[in-house]
């Protein structure tokens, strides 16, 4: 069995699909592991390093993928990356899937065994998998910090000699991993902080973090989540009675903080220019939904944008701002889920392609798009 981690193409992406502590994991499996020179890079994890946990490095790509019977990236491989891949052999990433039909017909033609770690079932067994939480959980923080550093003052309250600072008030918008952990970080940090969402669980889990609770709980309120867990698209009369509630409290805020995304569309717009322009110059928000439209109508992807001294922070690739942290959660996500894919005596692939997360997650197979959600309509 072999294994091939390659280097990222996106020039953003700067997490790496394996760390050494993995590769030794893997080496424990009975594969051997081929890792691209320079993989590890960008997120402090130089060759030798996994040279030392006794990965061999491979100069190019196609190296790496001769003979792979697993190929592990962090991003979806762009078209032509699996140029010389064994047919048959297993491509787990982060596959983006929605809406984009030319690039599962690419992975379909290069036959290959398309695996999106993000489709991985919220379910006990796969906790460990789950890179939608594992990867959330370091944007929320990370939001926090970006915005203390665009914000300019101090977050918390501070009574000295030459009087008193107020503490810095922080909205969250979306109360997911994310938003949780943004929450969390600004309320250590000594902000007092409010938060929203749709899903009733949320108030429960927002006030037991410190934070205080802001929505319309009306009757649809309590219906607003489905059985995975996940938002729930409003109607447009909810969504018009929470605008007006957010809008009037926005513009008390000194940073907002959204994270809303619904798996498969377009971000919510959340914040409008309106609301943008009611807050105090030297206000901030985060936008981590810009790579999908944006919360914030102002947001730019990739830019600091400054709208009337009010500035809407939108980093692409948020994780990758902690490549490091990203890169060591995201492998163990990955080795976890890899392993259930090993037979452990023969010490071979045995891919059970009846089990709940291999149907959950494979996206083609054999030539073709298998999985239901994304097949061509004909």
């Amino acid at each position: 069995m072999r294994i091939a981690v390659l280097s990222e193409t996106d020039r953003a992406e700067t997490r790496v699909a394996a760390t050494p502590d993995t590769v030794k994991k893997y080496k424990a499996l009975g594969a051997d592991v081929a890792v691209q020179a320079g993989a590890g890079a960008q997120a402090g994890v130089p060759d030798q390093d996994f040279e030392a946990a006794g990965a061999t490095i491979a100069a190019s790509a196609a190296e790496a993928l001769r003979d792979a019977d697993v190929v592990l990236k962090v991003r979806r491989p762009a078209e032509g990356e699996l140029t010389g891949a064994k047919s048959g052999a297993l491509v787990i990433a982060i596959m983006d899937p929605y809406g984009q039909e030319a690039a599962l017909k690419s992975l379909a033609d290069a036959d290959v065994a398309a695996f999106a770690m993000e489709l991985m079932p919220r379910i006990t067994r796969a906790q460990v998998m789950d890179v939608l939480s594992s990867q959330a959980n370091l944007a929320g923080y990370r939001a926090v910090i970006d915005a203390v550093a665009e914000y300019g003052r101090a977050m918390p309250m501070m009574m000295t000699a030459a009087g008193t600072v107020p503490a810095a008030r922080v909205f969250v918008m979306g109360a997911g991993v994310a938003g949780l952990q943004a929450i969390a970080t600004a309320r250590r940090l000594g902000a007092v902080v409010t938060a929203t969402d749709v899903r009733p669980a949320a108030k429960e889990q927002v006030e037991s973090l410190g934070g205080k609770f802001v929505a319309v709980e009306d009757e649809e309120f309590k219906q607003a989540e489905t059985a995975g867990g996940y938002a729930k698209e409003m109607s447009a009369e909810y969504r018009a009675k929470q605008a007006e509630l957010v809008a009037s409290h926005i513009a008390k805020q000194d940073i907002v903080i959204t994270t809303a995304l619904i798996p498969g569309r377009p971000a919510p717009k959340l914040v409008t220019r309106e609301m943008v322009e009611s807050m105090k110059p030297g206000s901030v928000i985060v936008d981590l939904a810009v790579e999908r439209g944006g919360n914030c109508e102002v947001a730019q992807p990739g830019q600091v944008v400054d709208h009337n001294g009010v500035k809407i922070v939108g980093h692409l690739n948020v994780p990758g701002r902690l490549a490091a942290t990203a890169s060591s959660l995201y492998a163990k996500n990955l080795y976890a889920f890899v392993e259930t894919l090993v037979d452990k005596e023969t010490k071979t692939l045995a891919v059970k392609w009846d089990d709940e997360l291999v149907k959950a997650t494979c996206l083609t197979r054999q030539g073709a798009i298998v999985h239901t959600a994304f097949q061509p309509t004909v």
